[in-house]
């Protein structure tokens, strides 16, 4: 501000300078008004300029402690219980399966030291191409395999308890959906490749309904149909290009990963509307790299800083938004009204680095779980903000 100096000055000089004590004082109130003013004015602009910082982080080693003959595929969802236990929905198991394609889901438990426990819906016919696990406030499992259109919800003891969506039978036409432009309309009673779950504060169930038709499925707590909420679309305010993730404040506000839009859209479940919008805009380094070959360039779509993968909220009366992106391979901690408040990682193949961050638990809120496509891994980060 260039006329600091002078106004210091002023406000700091002497009263025989004024000549009259009410003239000092009015002048020096005047001055500090304006001074005021233009801190307040100034202020937007230097919080805008702020860098989002950066923060410190580990990775458990070896944290998951698999059987001598196992080995994880692609870790495409991870989960915690209420008992610390880990879940891991991996793309592994891939000797037999459906008529067009072989199977690629095992769902694996962990305790909280990463020891194996067991395998839980071995050789279920749901299982075709893992995408998503969650647990819901009951401790219930549910499992959103992309491959089959279906979702399976287990109970503690590992029982199959509720089933939505319908495979393609092998005694007919069965193929991968294709996506077609302009999009096909939701046929009732199925998905075309789900992606994740959610529930509100009611128990209420949104199924993200993911890659093809581009909307969220909502369910009443019973598994009875609701409403269709969103729908295809590069712009407005409830069009999704690919609801990859999904997520429950404690409120029951449903945030939805809408990937190829790069930005978290909100639903309000009361109105069943889309409400408002998250974009993560931290500036890529300019020497930031992909997990392999090239550097993206110009609009590289999934590949676009802030695209967000993965989502998840943390418990607890002050509540985070935890995202991740593909490239340049960050997680972002947020505020629920979207401001970022931090960030860590890069892409790469070794630890503390992330290959295509899939899925995300977080526990608390300064510990995560990611779950790895391309580096076939589950890490445990312990933060330090």
């Amino acid at each position: 501000m260039c006329g600091e100096p002078k106004t210091r000055a002023i406000l700091t000089a002497p009263a025989h300078w004024f000549g009259d004590a009410k003239l000092e004082t009015t002048v020096k109130k005047h001055l500090l008004a304006l001074l005021g003013m233009a801190l307040v004015a100034l202020a937007p602009h230097s919080l805008a300029q702020s860098p989002v910082p950066e923060i410190p982080f580990d990775s458990v080693p070896d944290f998951l402690k698999l059987p001598p003959d196992m080995n994880l595929g692609e870790a495409a969802g991870v989960a915690v219980n209420s008992k610390g236990h880990v879940f891991v929905f991996t793309r592994s198991n891939s000797a037999s399966g459906p008529a067009y394609a072989a199977t690629a889901a095992q769902l694996l438990e962990f305790d909280r030291t990463g020891k194996f426990i067991r395998e839980i819906g071995k050789g279920l016919y749901a299982w075709s191409y893992a995408h998503a696990i969650r647990f819901d406030k009951d401790d219930n499992l549910w499992a959103i395999d992309k491959g089959s259109d279906m979702i399976v919800r287990f109970n503690p003891e590992g029982h199959v308890t509720m089933v939505f969506g319908r495979k393609k039978e092998a005694s007919e036409k069965a193929e991968p959906w294709e996506k077609v432009n302009p999009p096909l309309p939701p046929i009732p009673g199925q998905f075309r490749q789900p992606t994740d779950v959610a529930w509100d504060a009611d128990g209420n169930i949104y199924i993200s309904d993911g890659y093809v038709n581009s909307r969220v499925a909502k369910f009443d707590k019973n598994g009875d149909w609701v409403t269709s909420i969103g729908e295809p679309g590069r712009t407005k305010l409830g069009e999704i290009n690919t609801a990859h993730s999904i997520a429950a404040d404690a409120k029951g506000n449903i945030y939805v990963a809408d990937r190829g839009n790069r930005r978290i859209q909100v639903i309000d479940p009361k109105t069943n509307k889309f409400v408002r919008e998250i974009r993560i805009d931290v500036p890529v380094p300019p020497d930031a790299h992909p997990w392999m070959g090239a550097q993206p360039a110009g609009d590289a779509g999934l590949m676009q800083g802030g695209a967000p993968w993965a989502i998840c909220i943390t418990p607890g009366p002050t509540q985070y938004l935890y995202a991740a992106d593909a490239f340049p391979g960050r997680v972002y901690k947020l505020t629920l009204d979207g401001k970022v408040v931090g960030w860590l990682g890069k892409t790469g193949h070794q630890l503390k680095q992330f290959g295509w961050i899939h899925e995300i638990a977080c526990p608390s809120e300064n510990e995560l779980y990611v779950g790895e496509l391309l580096n076939w891994r589950i890490q445990k980060l312990i933060l330090h903000p």
